[in-house]
């Protein structure tokens, strides 16, 4: 059907407007959202990020395509991110644009391989450039200070049997390059002519990768089970909710008594006070860990002092058991930003008068824990606890596991962002984790989403959803066996950094080749064609 010149002339000027671009790079930049928990879209991962894309690689020069990915960028963030807005208010806006700042090469980048009529060649380059270009930026964007890695593009895949055997190879990082290479091979598809051929070989090529992972990949060598309850005492408000939630925990945990249990969790600051300076709550839970026949894996949030005699606030994962606290315990290192602690307090602590930003810095740990669960028959299980925002973390997993951690253990509260995405987004990490390391992963909230996923990332029972205060028993599977990734780490980001020196040493070289012009001669000026004398 043939478009009338009218309609013709306003789409030109809408495509060439910097306003619409804007909106539009914007706009593109945050559908991949829709992909990850709650909306759960998956397979929109594959294809979520052409439209972005396609906008980016149709710029006009290489400083409007850098724009264009910042302002994508500033869109995904702020989607990923939305429902941080009660909390942070207009200072998610300036986050999400200041982080947004790390797509602005990678949108130069797609421009530069794919703008205009690219080679083959090109576009070939492109199939390994262009996801190596975003994986940097989630490796940049992964470091705590920057908010951490929550909304890593792989992540999206946590419900794919495929991807989470990828997953045990090279970690969540090996996922996104799998889906960034999807989406850069449908973007050659749909717009290089000549280039297809390379597209529909980086897509089988995908396949291949993915379907070798499957059948050759280690794959955990079961050894047993461990019945673990996780107790979710549900939301409460007021004055006394403290107290209140853990009465409620108490009740909770009580119920279990005579389940054969090796271990109860409770969720992130579900104690309010140091047991060191109550030692009625300490005798209050020794009490429950007697009648459950099991230790109780808690989490204080409180003033204190650690064994080094630091005081401050903590929050801690503390082992209980039959006569009072074990002395195992684990503070947490990495802290939420804003959150927990606010970077910078001199310059950003006004932060705090504009949303629900941390108004005391929490004290970090210095060290991660395995703790050993005591006792006869299933004792001496060994796990490794993790406290809420560190669940995001490949590297810490990753390490715990190394130290011989059987059993993954992340306590979480999502209780301010009950009706959001947040707490399907987190529970769902657990599942990456667990199929990194090939170790059972639990993930236990005070106010859900509560879930528990066996050695391979699958499910494990039904999860406690964010309407409900209920405990729940789980039986685990057990797993013996070293995956690939936690042999031999983050190497695909060590690739990505390779196959980028590998582009800047070829433009560099590709620059001295090029021949220098030659500056054209001044014109000879004669007697009879000077100034003075014209005609002459």
């Amino acid at each position: 059907m043939r478009v009338p010149a009218g309609r013709r002339e306003i789409w030109g000027r809408r495509s060439t407007s910097p306003v619409w671009r804007g909106a539009a790079a914007v706009t593109a930049g945050a559908l991949p959202a829709l992909s990850f928990p709650e909306p759960g879209l998956w397979w929109l991962a594959y294809g979520a990020l052409v439209p972005w894309m396609l906008l980016v690689r149709t710029a006009p020069t290489g400083r409007r395509a850098a724009l264009d990915g910042w302002l994508g960028g500033l869109g995904f963030m702020l989607a990923v991110h939305h429902w941080l807005m009660p909390s942070l208010h207009v200072f998610i806006v300036l986050l999400a644009g200041l982080l947004g700042l790390l797509w602005a090469p990678w949108g130069w980048l797609v421009r530069l391989l794919l703008g205009g009529r690219p080679s083959p060649r090109r576009a070939a380059a492109a199939l390994a450039v262009v996801p190596s270009g975003w994986l940097m930026i989630e490796t940049v964007r992964s470091f705590e200070g920057l908010g951490g890695p929550w909304g890593l593009l792989g992540a999206a895949q946590w419900e794919v049997a495929p991807a989470l055997r990828l997953a045990s190879v090279g970690g969540v990082w090996l996922v996104t390059l799998l889906v960034v290479t999807v989406n850069t091979a449908l973007t050659v598809l749909l717009t290089v002519s000549t280039a297809r051929t390379v597209a529909v070989a980086g897509l089988a090529a995908s396949a291949v990768a993915v379907t070798s992972a499957w059948l050759w990949a280690p794959r955990p060598e079961y050894s047993g089970q461990a019945r673990v309850a996780v107790v979710q005492p549900g939301v409460f408000g007021g004055p006394d909710s403290v107290e209140r939630r853990f009465d409620h925990s108490e009740e909770l945990t009580r119920s279990l008594a005579g389940r054969d249990l090796d271990l109860v969790v409770w969720g992130e600051s579900s104690v309010g006070h140091d047991l060191a300076t109550r030692p009625d709550l300490a005798a209050r839970i020794a009490v429950l860990s007697r009648q459950v026949g099991a230790e109780i894996l808690v989490n204080v949030d409180a003033a204190g002092t650690d064994a080094a005699g630091r005081t401050g606030i903590f929050k801690s994962a503390v082992l209980v058991g039959p006569n009072g606290p074990t002395g195992d315990r684990y503070d947490k290192m990495r802290l939420v930003p804003f959150g927990e602690y606010v970077p910078a307090r001199a310059a950003l602590g006004w932060a705090t008068s504009v949303g629900k930003a941390a108004g005391e810095d929490r004290r970090r740990g210095t060290r991660q824990v395995v703790m050993v669960l005591p006792g006869e028959g299933r004792g001496g299980l060994r796990l490794g606890p993790l406290i809420c925002f560190e669940s995001a973390f490949p590297d810490m997993s990753r390490r715990l596991a190394g130290d011989g951690a059987q059993l993954l253990v992340a306590q979480s509260s999502t209780s301010s962002f009950q009706r959001s995405w947040a707490p399907e987004q987190h529970a769902s990490l657990a599942a990456l984790r667990a199929a990194e390391t090939g170790r059972p992963t639990v993930h236990a909230t005070l106010t859900g989403m509560s879930a528990v996923y066996g050695p391979e990332g699958e499910r494990v029972g039904a999860p406690l959803g964010t309407d409900s205060g209920a405990s729940a028993v789980y039986e685990l599977p057990l797993a013996r066996g070293t995956t690939a990734y936690v042999r031999y780490g983050d190497w695909p980001l060590y690739g990505a950094l390779a196959v980028l020196a590998a582009l800047c040493a070829a433009e560099g070289v590709r620059a001295l080749r090029r021949p220098v012009p030659v500056p054209p001669e001044p014109p000879v000026h004669t007697a009879r064609a000077s100034a003075e004398r014209p005609g002459h």
